[in-house]
Order: C-alpha cells, then structure tokens, then sequence
C-alpha cells in the first residue's frame, strides 16, 4: 500500500524503515531545537501526509532517544486521523531533570506506525456484556 507525503519545506525527509520489516517509519526534525529538562517542545517535520480511509497514524516516541537522553513524546502516542493532511508536528518533552536535549534538523525523533481502524457505530445500551475482567481497573490483574 502507497503511503503519500507532501513536502512542506523543500528539503524534508521522505519518513522511512531503518530496517525491512520494521513496524514504524522514522520521522525526522525539520529544524535545530534545544529541549530543557522537564521542557516541552513543538518540532516540525516538515511532512504531511494522507492516512488512508480506515486507517489511522499513531507517532510513537523513539526508545533509543526516551532511554538514552530522556526525550520522549508529550503526547504519546499522536493520533493522525485519515483526514488530517497539516504539517506533523511532534511535541516533544525532555524527561531528564539535569541535561538538555539538542536536536539537529534531520535527526529522528518519532516513528509513525499506520493501523487498520474499523468504523465503529456508537449505541447506547441498557447493559454490557459480561466478560472476565468485568469492571476490574487499574491494579486489578495483580502487581
């Protein structure tokens, strides 16, 4: 399946694999930027793209940057809706609480992973189905 992206700076980076097979397609900064600790900032990539009817993107941090230099998503993951077609734009946050991040234009910074999503039809109901877990929340399937 194509996957079409629209330049919005001349010289931005056709997201791509590091590797064959892998799940989510690198995207890269469009700009220098400096994240302070406990800092949230917005980095371009300086691409748009068209996420298939019945799809949807999830932009996914980076584990090499979150576990070595603490730089991890704010808003992880960002949901690309299929008719979204604006710039992508990571928001960024810095986790270490003593080192800045610097981020050089072209460096990755997030992974775009596209999904199948069905089309749901919301119904109000007089009661749920039963199921295992029944309304057990956080903690509930032990420690």
């Amino acid at each position: 399946m194509m996957l079409e992206f629209k330049r919005i700076v001349p010289d931005a980076v056709l997201p791509s694999y590091a590797r064959p097979g892998d799940a989510g397609l690198d995207l890269t900064a469009a700009v220098d930027a400096t994240v302070e600790p406990g800092q949230r900032v917005m980095i371009p990539t300086g691409v748009a793209v068209a996420i298939p009817q019945g799809h949807a993107g999830l932009v996914l941090p980076r584990s090499g940057l979150a576990s070595r230099h603490g730089l991890t998503l704010a808003n992880a993951p960002g949901l690309i809706d299929a008719g979204y077609r604006g710039e992508l734009t990571c928001a960024v946050v810095n986790l270490d609480p003593e080192r800045a991040v610097t981020v050089a234009k072209g460096d990755r910074i997030a992974q775009l992973v596209v999904v199948e999503v069905p089309a749901m039809e919301p119904a109000w109901v007089e009661e749920l189905p039963e199921s295992e877990r029944g309304e057990g929340g956080f903690g509930s399937s032990g420690s």
